[in-house]
């Protein structure tokens, strides 16, 4: 039987659950996922689209030019999810909204050539493969 995850943003307007286990979890170091976050890394979980059910608000969305769909609580602002159009079957779910954390560690970085050179955090595990093109 596949356990069943859960969270919310801050204010929890939003909420969902999760049947199954996640595809990834990873720290992403790209420009765009942190000037979306605020932060100076975003982590994520990554699944496939339709194991994840909304329970409560459905989440706003801001989507660019280049296929990115970043969703968000329109009430206090929390970020929620990425989704790409070269991927339309996955969704990857902020880490920070999950109610247990212990049960999705992080597995890699992601862009960690965009990494703020002070920043250590998990410095053990490998890179994911995905960096910023020259």
């Amino acid at each position: 039987m596949s356990k069943s995850l859960s969270g919310h943003c801050y204010c929890g307007a939003i909420s969902f659950e999760i049947d199954g286990t996640s595809d990834w979890v990873g720290h992403c170091h790209c420009e765009s996922c942190r000037r979306a976050s605020g932060s100076v890394m975003t982590t994520f979980a990554g699944f496939k689209l339709d194991q994840v059910r909304f329970t409560g608000a459905r989440p706003s969305a801001y989507a660019t030019d280049d296929g990115v769909t970043r969703s968000f609580c329109n009430r206090c602002g929390s970020p929620i999810a990425y989704r790409n159009a070269d991927t339309p079957d996955d969704i990857h779910l902020q880490l920070g909204l999950f109610d247990d954390l212990e049960a999705l560690p992080p597995a890699d970085h992601s862009f960690r050539n965009e990494k703020a050179s002070w920043l250590r955090a998990d410095e053990q595990l490998p890179d994911s493969g995905w960096v910023k093109p020259d």
